[in-house]
């Protein structure tokens, strides 16, 4: 991705998911992704992760994120698990059992560990930049139609 410096609130209508899709960036780095019915007033339209964004909603090949930078600013046993989730590739899924599994120093049978799991979903600051919607019986920070539609595109 190219380097963006410029810090604000981006914003795009989505057809597909009939809500806005919204961004909020600094330096380079997105911090936040939300799907308001209206965005906030002065968001701007023109962002290259916006771009990102609707090419993923065209839904006409898979589109990856691994060049977007997204800024973690959650307790770093949560960061563990949000990093994980951003292995899961298009189009896959897991559990909440598996995602544990997948997480260094957390074991699937601590329910401690559940809970930091389904914490850690439900507290996402990046839907779809983080696919918390390929983890099928966790929570997702995103609205649940969003979360509907963002599985069908996928196919889980």
């Amino acid at each position: 991705m190219e380097d963006v410096t410029d810090a604000g609130i981006y914003a795009r209508e989505s057809t597909y998911l009939d809500r806005y899709v919204q961004l909020g960036a600094a330096s380079g780095r997105v911090l936040t992704v939300s799907f308001p019915d209206v965005p906030e007033d002065g968001a701007e339209t023109d962002h290259p992760v916006l771009d990102q964004l609707f090419e993923y909603l065209d839904g006409l090949e898979p589109v990856t994120f691994d060049d977007v930078q997204v800024a973690l600013t959650i307790p770093t046993d949560q960061r563990a698990v949000l990093e994980q989730v951003q292995s899961i590739p298009y189009g896959d899924q897991v559990d909440v059992a598996t995602l544990t599994q997948m997480t260094p120093d957390l074991d699937p049978d601590d329910q401690d560990d559940i809970i930091l799991v389904r914490t850690a979903l439900d507290e996402n600051p990046a839907p779809i930049l983080i696919p918390d919607h390929r983890v099928r019986d966790g929570p997702s920070a995103a609205p649940p139609a969003v979360e509907q539609k963002l599985r069908s595109l996928e196919e889980l």
